[in-house]
């Protein structure tokens, strides 16, 4: 006799198969006049890339203001939610279509919200990709300066021709810098 198997017998991760949605990495449009672009890598501690990651980045927009609207999946043209969800491709790559946050607070560094899921994980990771667009501003923020020294890399994303790249090591030498939010 063969048993149905178990939720806890069956492999995974499966979230390619239900959390992605229509346009969830296009949080602008294409015509929009200040898209950039959003991508980067996620490794293993082996550092190879993982072909199975899902990554979600919540922001506000480019004045700063964090969005109300109702329905953060909602892709209209011309709503912004400041929510999106890509997945990595093959060689671990995301990349999402956006605008550059602007910092929700006055004299803040302006930054996306980063939220990983990937396989091994037993509970979603999350960090933050600080825009590297002032110096003083990164100087002064709270949570980037509680930081060691030698990490602060970690969270702050590479300017590129398209918009910034910000490569997610969940271990290893350069493991990305993650946060605890307690109750999660």
């Amino acid at each position: 006799m063969t048993l149905t198997p178990t939720p806890g017998q069956t492999v995974g991760p499966f979230f390619h198969y239900a959390l992605p949605f229509e346009g969830g990495a296009e949080l602008v449009s294409a015509g929009h006049p200040d898209r950039i672009r959003l991508h980067g890598t996620v490794f293993d501690g082996a550092g190879d890339p993982v072909p199975d990651a899902l990554i979600e980045i919540w922001q506000p927009d480019g004045a700063g203001n964090v969005s109300s609207a109702t329905g953060s999946l909602r892709r209209d043209g011309f709503t912004f939610t400041g929510f999106g969800r890509a997945q990595t491709d093959r060689v671990g790559h995301y990349t999402f279509a956006t605008v550059a946050p602007g910092a929700a607070n006055e004299g803040g560094a302006p930054f996306f919200a980063v939220c990983v899921f990937a396989r091994g994980l037993l509970d979603r990771l999350f960090t933050r990709a600080y825009l590297p667009v002032s110096s003083l501003a990164l100087a002064a923020d709270t949570l980037l300066n509680s930081v060691p020294d030698d990490c602060r890399a970690t969270l702050i994303a590479e300017k590129d021709a398209d918009g910034y790249r910000f490569d997610i090591h969940l271990q290893g030498e350069v493991e990305t810098v993650f946060l605890d939010h307690g109750g999660r």
